[in-house]
């Protein structure tokens, strides 16, 4: 029987964590009654968390085990999880209990409203404020602003999806921090909800600084998907005309010096000239850029007829003589 809910988890080195979060996983997936699986994904583990989690499928046929060669990073095991997850709704969350199960409850009322995304919101943060909080303050204020959606806290995994949501929306790099920014664009309906923020009480913490850059070239990739992802000449076009504007200004301008005031270009302004050349040849190359890019964008959609728009679905009439409709 597929499952209505499943609970993707990526794990990496989470031996300490991994009994009590599969405990309370269960404690709350069954109080609330309804059919569901756990994902949990090894996302290449050197510790003992691979051989607990065997230990567990053996006694628990709802929970799957998806083991990665090596580790590929937090999006690509979400990615895994939700390619294995059954479930009608998908609920993602970290491993290592800085997400509350316990509030698995909330999300899954607002699903039931009929959100296609419901994002975690860690309010009330606890963690280091210049280290952690005032970082992240600033990078979600951007991404916001950037994304186009309005939610406060981009970073957390803690997030539950409407299945057919996650299948129009490819993870790789740090995306997964943008599913929403990415689903908006085919019309997903997205909220927020308040969850707990506790520490980390055992384990170590596989935070680093690098990944804060990682997410900022991410930002750009989904800024450029979002608004140019159909028409890469709009930006490619648009930069090159203005470079070639500017080459050709300083080119009419050298030529008004050669011919009118006789003056010697290559001596008086030499690079000058150069920059004038590059310009120009810098949005040669930008048009043609866009150009490719919009034959790119064309080869994707007529094969296939895949269409630029995301239905949520389809009424016709039966017949003449029936009045009920069909999906």
């Amino acid at each position: 029987m597929t499952p209505k809910y499943s609970i993707v988890v990526p794990l990496h080195n989470e031996q300490e964590n991994v009994p009590d979060l599969y405990d309370r996983l269960k404690a709350v997936m069954e109080a609330n009654g309804e059919t569901f699986e756990i994902v949990l994904v090894d996302d290449g583990s050197r510790d003992h968390t691979f051989n607990l989690l065997r230990e567990i499928t053996a006694i628990d046929s709802r929970v799957t085990v998806v083991r990665l060669r090596r580790n590929f990073g937090q999006t690509s095991a979400l990615a895994a999880g939700f390619d294995h997850a059954r479930g009608e709704y998908i609920i993602a969350m970290d491993g290592d209990l800085q997400h509350d199960p316990a509030d698995i409850p909330i999300f899954l009322e607002k699903i039931a409203e009929g959100y296609d995304i419901v994002s975690g919101w860690r309010k009330v943060r606890i963690d280091n404020y210049w280290l952690r909080r005032f970082p992240s303050r600033c990078a979600n204020w951007l991404m916001a602003k950037l994304s186009g959606v309005d939610i406060h806290d981009f970073g957390t995994t803690f997030k539950a999806y409407r299945r057919e949501i996650l299948e129009q929306v490819p993870l790789y790099g740090e995306l997964h921090r943008f599913i929403p920014a990415l689903a908006s664009w085919h019309g997903a309906s997205i909220c927020e909800v308040p969850i707990r923020n506790v520490n980390r009480e055992r384990g170590v913490s596989h935070y680093g600084i690098s990944r804060t850059f990682r997410v900022f070239f991410d930002l750009i990739t989904i800024r450029f998907l979002l608004r140019y992802l159909s028409r890469p000449l709009h930006f490619f076009g648009t930069v090159g005309m203005l470079s070639i504007m500017a080459g050709t200004g300083v080119t009419g301008w050298l030529l008004v010096e050669k011919f009118l005031h006789n003056a010697s270009v290559m001596t008086a302004h030499g690079p000058l000239m150069i920059f004038a050349a590059v310009l120009l040849l810098a949005g040669l190359n930008l048009l043609a850029v866009g150009l490719l890019g919009e034959m790119q964008v064309r080869h994707y959609h007529e094969p296939t007829r895949r269409a630029p728009y995301s239905i949520e679905r389809i009424l016709r009439a039966q017949s003449s003589e029936e009045h009920s409709v069909s999906e």
